[in-house]
């Protein structure tokens, strides 16, 4: 009796997996995902969304037989232009930038993006801002009329430096504005080319601690009362802190603010698929603890948190399972809302 149960669970699964590689099949062609599978975009590959994107992807392919490829990209916005131009599946991104393609707001100019749906949040993401201690900086305030980096043009780091920025009173037009990448950011302020740079990335964030190995540098705080104008002014940011000994020669804990890494997905994706998908996420945390720092951080407890675009069907299915009902907040910043 319990050979033929478990013979029948054995095809049970068999023919799941079979239902969710044909729906997932149907929305590709046959030549395309033996070349190519399923496709994730990242991040720039000195960043923590192409590494963590890596290990992920791995686990995902390998527990839910759904083959993953990783991409190389510019991050959130272009992750979010790849899927929907279906140049992706899935996609690693800021929760503040997709909401702001989601409405069409800020770096969207107007272009309302609706093509991907929300899977889970992941991480946090830590805003940092490094200076050069040999430029005169101690406090954000002091970075008016300094050159620094904002991030790459149009990036999520610079819209989180220029809100950032904002509550200090400091425009963009106050600092000599350079856009340049973190490993680029952190080159050009070991050369003394710039005085500060910002970057938006899990701790430790590998550009950081090459630089911190080779030169003295300086974390600027983001004090409590700046902190909550901001976060009153646009809630998917959250109070977070720089870890005493995150990098060498950090040794104090530093307040700062934080938004989320989140897992999105083409909307048109088949329900099945992003179930297998979300699943053989949370049910291989042990997994990706292991295979990337960032890994312990993410738990079903609060991959629900921090988003206002709407959920896949298949991750609601996986959700539901747990008994969470996932419930969308909507920012002061949207659209009728109050500004």
């Amino acid at each position: 009796m319990k050979k033929n149960l478990m013979i029948r669970g054995l095809i049970g699964t068999a023919l799941f997996l079979l239902v969710a590689m044909n729906i997932y099949a149907g929305s590709r062609t046959e030549t395309s995902i033996r070349n190519e599978g399923l496709r994730m975009a990242t991040g720039n590959v000195t960043g923590t969304y192409y590494g963590f994107g890596s290990a992920m992807g791995q686990i995902m392919s390998e527990k839910s037989r759904i083959p993953i490829s990783i991409r190389a990209t510019g991050a959130s916005k272009a992750n979010i232009e790849l899927i929907d131009a279906n140049e992706a599946e899935l996609a690693i991104v800021q929760n503040d930038i997709m909401h702001y393609a989601r409405y069409g707001m800020e770096l969207f100019n107007g272009k309302k993006i609706t093509s991907f749906s929300t899977i889970a949040a992941l991480y946090t993401e830590t805003c940092q801002i490094v200076a050069n201690p040999d430029s005169g900086i101690r406090t954000i305030a002091d970075l008016k009329g300094k050159t620094v980096s904002v991030g790459e043009a149009g990036s999520g780091t610079e819209f989180n430096a220029q809100e950032i920025l904002g509550v200090y009173g400091i425009g963009l037009n106050d600092i000599r504005k350079r856009n340049l990448s973190f490993a680029a950011s952190a080159d050009a302020l070991r050369e003394n080319q710039i005085d500060a740079f910002f970057c938006v990335a899990g701790i430790p964030t590998p550009v950081i601690n090459s630089l911190a190995a080779r030169k003295s540098i300086i974390f600027l705080e983001v004090d409590d009362t700046h902190a909550t104008q901001l976060i009153r002014n646009h809630p998917f940011y959250s109070r977070s802190s720089i870890p005493a000994g995150s990098y060498r020669g950090q040794n104090n804990e530093l307040r700062t603010v934080a938004v989320k890494a989140t897992l999105i997905v083409r909307s048109d994706f088949p329900d099945e698929a992003v179930y297998l998908l979300t699943k053989s996420l949370f049910d291989n945390l042990v997994l990706l603890d292991e295979a990337h720092t960032k890994g312990s951080e993410v738990s079903i407890l609060h991959a629900v948190e921090g988003v206002s675009v709407p959920f896949h069907p298949g991750a609601l299915r996986y959700y539901n399972e747990f008994g969470m009902s996932p419930v969308l907040f909507v920012p002061l910043t949207s659209p009728g809302g109050v500004r």
